[in-house]
């Protein structure tokens, strides 16, 4: 059996995006002016059942394109008038990008737990959270009783690709006043019960660094329906310039993506139904082929909402089993690239003293993940090879 390496989860690169980079060299358009940055961002808004006519050359969209994901959400928030003194909802298990991205925008964020079926906020937590723990003051603010702060906002992340249980999120949007700021960094491609997932949410954002389905390098954008808010977005993240001259009417962020990582996302878009395709298809072998050993579990797919399986693997039930750790260790042995994943955002320093209710599957569950080669390239052969591993591994 080969012993080549099979890393976790790299960009699927082809000609098409050399192709594209080529002609950024040529046109000179190497920085944040260019066709493929307008070409992007509007691909994406549609996908995203976002788009809408630019009402000028400096107008949204109806999707932004950025350097990083945590830009793109940091800019959703700011855009919404969030900063200090309010509390953004969020879940703890999630890559601490999220809650980064509230701390930017000098608000903090209120952590809850995840549902066992998704990975996704507990959304039945929340909605207790919000008729016990808060209260409308004078002028009609939602406030978080304990701490006075403003509850400005719910942060629904859509976990390995699956979006939340959305259809409660808006009710609770909707009774509660509170603007929904998705972070949907590994989610494009799915939709959610029909519907483009733009549709679910205020603001949605996305990743497109170099693990995710699609990648530009790196890069993030926001897509949003609201016009007013879209526009301002744009300006205060391209350092809030007032062309022609060097005219500035706010503190504004450099968050521009490139022409050259627009360029290798253009060419990624071209092909993102097929690699959606392959992470299911991957997910899927993974989760039969494990299916009858004792002691382990498959990652959640909730069937009414699908997911883009943005990364596969499985759970350790069995504490007398090989633990997440170990396994990683002794499938890199193999030259096979595994991982553990997530730690809960209130076990990480930063966090340890932000408002938080009680997280005890987060807690539990991220100490059990193993995370399993899933590059949308990923052959057969070295699929096969990583299972012949894991159940050498495992049955040891």
């Amino acid at each position: 059996m080969s012993d080549e390496f099979i890393p976790l989860a790299i960009p699927n690169i082809t000609e098409s995006e050399g192709a594209n980079l080529q002609r950024c060299i040529e046109t000179t358009f190497v920085s944040t002016v260019g066709e493929f940055v307008i070409e992007f961002e509007e691909r994406v808004a549609k996908l995203s059942g976002t788009y809408f006519e630019p009402d000028s050359n400096l107008g949204s969209c109806g999707g932004i394109a950025m350097g990083a994901g945590t830009m793109a959400l940091h800019m959703a928030l700011h855009g919404s008038d969030i900063g200090q003194g309010d509390l953004v909802i969020c879940p703890s298990f999630t890559f601490i990008a999220s809650a980064n991205s509230i701390r930017h925008a000098n608000a903090r964020p209120w952590l809850f737990d995840v549902s066992p079926e998704s990975w996704t906020i507990d959304t039945k937590q929340v909605a207790e959270a919000l008729k016990t723990k808060t209260h409308h003051d004078a002028e009609g603010v939602l406030r978080h009783t304990e701490s006075g702060d403003r509850v400005a906002a719910i942060m629904p992340v859509y976990t390995l690709g699956t979006p939340a249980d959305m259809e409660e999120i808006i009710a609770l949007s909707e009774e509660y006043g509170i603007p929904i700021i998705a972070d949907a960094a590994a989610a494009i491609g799915v939709d959610y019960k029909g519907k483009p997932i733009g549709d679910m949410a205020d603001f949605t954002c996305y990743s497109f660094n170099g693990n995710k389905t699609i990648t530009s390098g790196g890069g993030g954008m926001v897509v949003g329906r609201n016009r007013k808010v879209m526009n301002r977005i744009k300006h205060i993240s391209t350092t809030a310039r007032v062309w022609p001259n060097y005219d500035h009417d706010e503190v504004g962020y450099n968050y521009r993506m490139t022409n050259i990582e627009a360029a290798v996302g253009c060419a990624q878009l071209d092909r993102l139904e097929s690699f959606v395709e392959a992470k299911q298809k991957i997910r899927r072998t993974y989760d039969a082929e494990f299916a009858d050993i004792k002691g382990i579990s498959a990652f959640p797919y909730p069937e009414d909402r699908g997911s883009t399986c943005w990364f596969s693997g499985f759970v350790v039930d069995d504490p007398e089993l090989p633990q997440p750790e170990e396994i990683c260790a002794k499938l890199g042995e193999q030259r096979i690239q595994a991982r553990i994943f997530w730690k809960p955002v209130h076990m990480q320093v930063p966090y340890a003293d932000t408002p938080m209710e009680n997280c005890p599957y987060s807690e539990d569950v991220y100490k059990r993940i193993v995370t399993l080669p899933c590059s949308t390239q990923l052959t057969p052969e070295q699929q096969a090879r990583v299972i012949h591993a894991v159940k050498e591994i495992l049955s040891a």
